[in-house]
């Protein structure tokens, strides 16, 4: 009993100041999506149940944001898993400039976001853009394409510049997995007929699967989490527009407090529904372990 009370204790700042800065938020943001709350308008807080998520469900603007919001989390999800694994495997080979190419390697997840996205803005930029004169030079294209100025192209960038920030960290992860895989399991596997793509998805994929579970969070909170990029890239243009650009417009531009955190509340469900399959996954995983 003495020692419980003493961890009770030892926790007690640590739960109040979760409760003051998470928990009291996430009451009060909940209350303020069944209210008509406006800033503009501050004498008209109103009850108005689900109305605020009846109007945000039924809005086309909501549809385009989720419709974004989705195939950027599809892309960098995609992106991210092979990119890390490809990295991770070259950063494994032991050469001697191999600590040199895991330093730079690390370049791209030490910058901000917004800085990343504004070296891309340069990279994809249609008129002086690298992307462009890279593939006029090559013959690809025969004139500049506009990268950022059709949706699903600008989606497409937005979705490379965000695994390109990820990749790094999640391909450091893979590569401490696989310099502990021992050294005897491909020898014996070598002794045995196995080529190397044989000994790819029999043994290394199979050592690494713990670990993309962690690089599938990684990738997924990315993908979820989308605004500085999008912000640098394009500012707050319709065509651009994530979930998080949506709810920022509305609940600090549009000072719409009620639909903002209707909005937020909707984000969040989304984003529990996925973090409960992964969890799912990692108990099922532990199981089987």
């Amino acid at each position: 009993m003495k020692k419980s009370k003493k961890a009770i204790f030892l926790i007690l700042p640590m739960m109040f100041i979760m409760g003051l800065l998470v928990y009291l938020p996430i009451i009060r943001t909940f209350i303020y999506s069944l209210h008509a709350f406006k800033l503009s308008r501050p004498d008209r807080f109103k009850f108005i149940g689900l109305d605020n998520y009846k109007e945000v469900l039924l809005s086309e603007d909501f549809h385009h944001a989720f419709e974004n919001s989705l195939m950027v989390f599809v892309l960098v999800v995609i992106l991210t898993v092979i990119s890390s694994i490809i990295v991770g495997l070259l950063l494994n080979k032991r050469t001697v400039i191999s600590p040199m190419l895991t330093g730079i390697a690390i370049i791209p997840w030490a910058l901000p976001p917004l800085v990343n996205g504004i070296v891309w803005q340069f990279i994809f930029h249609p008129s002086y853009g690298f992307m462009n004169k890279l593939l006029m030079s090559l013959s690809i294209i025969d004139q500049p394409v506009a990268w950022i100025n059709n949706r699903y192209l600008l989606l497409i960038v937005v979705s490379i510049v965000i695994a390109w920030r990820v990749v790094p960290f999640c391909a450091i992860l893979i590569l401490a997995t696989l310099q502990t895989i021992p050294k005897e399991i491909y020898e014996a596997a070598k002794m045995d007929g196995a080529n190397r793509y044989t000994e790819f998805f029999y043994i290394t994929l199979r050592m690494i699967l713990p670990t993309l579970s962690i690089v599938l969070i990684q990738a997924t909170m990315a993908g979820l989490n989308v605004f500085d990029e999008v912000i640098s890239l394009v500012g707050y243009r319709y065509e651009g527009q994530t979930l998080l650009i949506y709810n920022y417009l509305n609940t600090f531009s549009f000072l719409d407090f009620g639909l903002g955190s209707a909005i937020t509340y909707i984000i969040m469900v989304f984003s529990g529904i996925i973090g409960y399959f992964y969890i799912r996954s990692l108990r099922l995983e532990g199981d089987h372990a």
